[in-house]
């Protein structure tokens, strides 16, 4: 199966068969709206794949979260399935214990959006109309608060903005609207 062959359909029904976790699922799907939402203004740039290395970059974690396991396990299987090696050296280069460089545009925005996603739907989660509303400034200031979704790396967030250069309001702006888009079609 190549990339082409592989449906963003047949990439969540292999996401269902790996993924039981529904935030899991749901940070997923957050990255691949998000990778989606770049793959517009990016020169070149495949929507489906990149929206593939979104919804597919965690396949592994819930059965394989150590360094040693994760994304390998995840990204032999996926080759095995024949996905494009571009979409696997994204999934590779996202942890950044892999050693695999972000040397593409599709791995620099996947590293960029895997954090900020799930910080972002953190912020949704204490808001009472979730991200429908929220604002780049009202990231800035949750991410102040080292307590506050404590488990997201704030120094991949500020990595991934200056690996992208890109405005960090504007990035976070980007994110925020990727992922209220696709909010009502995705169940937490």
């Amino acid at each position: 199966m190549s990339t082409s062959d592989m449906t963003l359909t047949d990439a969540r029904v292999l996401l269902h068969e790996w993924v039981s976790n529904p935030a899991l699922r749901h940070h997923m799907e957050s990255v691949a709206a998000c990778m989606g939402s770049y793959a517009e203004i990016v020169q070149g740039a495949d929507r489906a794949q990149w929206m593939l290395a979104g919804l597919l970059h965690d396949l592994d974690w819930e059965r394989h979260p150590t360094q040693a396991e994760h994304p390998r396990v995840g990204v032999a299987l996926l080759r095995e399935r024949g996905v494009d090696e571009s979409v696997l050296h994204a999934i590779m280069a996202h942890a950044p214990y892999t050693g695999t460089l972000r040397d593409t545009a599709m791995a620099r925005h996947l590293f960029a959006v895997d954090e900020l996603a799930g910080f972002i739907v953190a912020c949704g989660k204490v808001r009472p109309d979730g991200v429908a509303t929220l604002e780049p400034a009202s990231v800035r200031k949750k991410l102040k608060n080292a307590s506050f979704a404590a488990a997201v790396s704030r120094d991949d967030i500020a990595t991934g903005v200056a690996e992208l250069a890109v405005n960090e309001d504007a990035h976070f702006a980007r994110c925020i609207a990727a992922i209220a888009s696709m909010r009502d079609g995705l169940a937490v």
